[in-house]
């Protein structure tokens, strides 16, 4: 029976990948990608990191740096990642017969059977490059979290060409010895602090510790199958099947200061139209829902936080039913006279929209009304999610709309906005 064999392919600074491969001048330059309202770095390239820009560091505290050195600075864009990043995956599901999308820019691969790994791996890399135009790292071993170690390797080892082989134990010794325990995939830093004191230092030292009563008495059953995980024991199982959420949540911190209802109404609007439209992708309906909106809390003004929320008669995945109860809430709280900062919606009270079961004596969705929906999710997805949209979401760009001053193009999801190349 072949050893199991588990490959991560993981893109490389994906969100400045994306703006570099409309941008081929921006190779070997440095650039950043910031978080909502241009706050943080989320991403950056290895030499805007060579620079001392770190991860989540306010955008303010490195500006001079941007400026002395020429970074190149962005908004994030996520029509464009999301986009590019249902082409890397779709490729991939090209290139495995299973394959387990872990985040936008990672996924897991089942790789057994494949007599020669390291060249499958290259191979995948050169594909996903030429295909997509997105640069990777592969990781492989036979469990998720030697694949994960592997990746984080083949990304710092410039010898490695971005792809590691650790299904063979010598490697295993030789790699996991390099990676420090904070960097163990599911560890994260209060843990790493924790076993520091207790001698562990790296990967390998984790996997070799001899106490695993201890260990799974300070760090619970996930902190064993971590450690069992090294030992090459498969404990994280491949495809985990797809579970709902339970709630879903959309919000913003505005880009100004809100004063007027109409305008806070606009911006409630679109937030339940993106949760309804995440509702209906995972086949559910909500009878819960409710809006919130809060002052600044870092202004020495008065302050006010609207809450409502009401339980709908029945369950509903439609757009304008979940508006209408929106923005009727927000008139019960909203008052007048304050500088609203952050709103949104939070859908609750799931039920599946196959299974569940109408009550004849209850105005549902309709089949007329099931059918628009379904309408408007297949053109916004083909062109752009604000194609089709309530009347309440608005037109115009108004102060609820984020800070997003170094936005690129929509290359991909736009017509008006396709990249033309000289």
């Amino acid at each position: 029976m072949n050893q199991k064999a588990i490959g991560l392919v993981d893109c490389n600074s994906f969100y400045c990948s994306c703006e570099r491969l409309f941008r081929p001048e921006l190779n070997n330059k440095p650039v950043v990608v910031l978080s909502n309202n241009d706050g943080c770095a989320v991403s950056r390239t290895d030499e805007a990191k060579a620079l001392g820009i770190k991860m989540g560091e306010p955008y303010f505290k490195f500006k001079d740096i941007c400026q002395k050195h020429q970074v190149h600075v962005f908004s994030t864009n996520f029509s464009l990642y999301t986009n590019l990043s249902d082409r890397v995956m779709g490729t991939l599901k090209k290139l495995s017969p299973e394959v387990e999308v872990y985040s936008v820019d990672e996924a897991f691969l089942d790789l057994t059977g494949i007599r020669d790994l390291s060249k499958h791996g290259e191979m995948m890399k050169e594909i996903l490059l030429s295909h997509v135009g997105i640069p990777v790292g592969v990781g492989i071993g036979p469990t998720k979290v030697l694949a994960k170690a592997a990746n984080r390797l083949a990304k710092k080892s410039k010898k490695s060409k971005g792809v590691v082989n650790l299904m063979e134990k010598k490697y295993q010794d030789v790699g996991l010895e390099r990676i420090e325990i904070e960097d163990v995939w599911g560890i994260g830093r209060a843990n790493s602090e924790k076993m520091r004191t207790l001698g562990i230092k790296t990967a390998k030292d984790l996997r070799d510790y001899k106490n695993e009563n201890l260990i799974q008495s300070i760090f619970t059953k996930v902190g064993l199958q971590i450690k069992h995980e090294l030992m090459g024991i498969n404990c994280f199982p491949f495809n985990k099947p797809y579970e709902p959420k339970k709630e879903i949540m959309c919000s913003r911190t505005f880009g100004g200061t809100v004063t007027e209802f109409e305008t806070l109404k606009e911006s409630i609007a679109n937030y339940v139209t993106d949760a309804a439209e995440k509702l209906r992708a995972q086949d559910s309906l909500c009878q819960g829902i409710s809006v919130f909106a809060r002052t600044n809390p870092f202004n020495q003004k008065e302050q006010y936080y609207l809450y409502e929320s009401k339980k709908l008669e029945t369950p509903t995945s439609h757009t304008l039913k979940l508006i209408n109860v929106a923005i009727e809430l927000l008139k019960l709280g909203f008052k007048q006279g304050y500088e609203y900062k952050k709103a949104g919606v939070r859908l609750i009270d799931f039920y599946s929209s196959i299974e569940y079961q109408l009550d004849l004596l209850k105005a549902h969705d309709s089949i007329e009304d099931i059918k628009l929906m379904n309408v408007v999710d297949l053109v916004n997805g083909k062109e752009g999610e604000t194609v089709l949209k309530s009347a309440a979401c608005g037109v115009s760009d108004k102060a609820w709309k984020m800070n997003r001053n170094f936005k690129s193009p929509r290359y991909t999801t736009s017509w008006e906005q396709l990249k033309v190349f000289q």
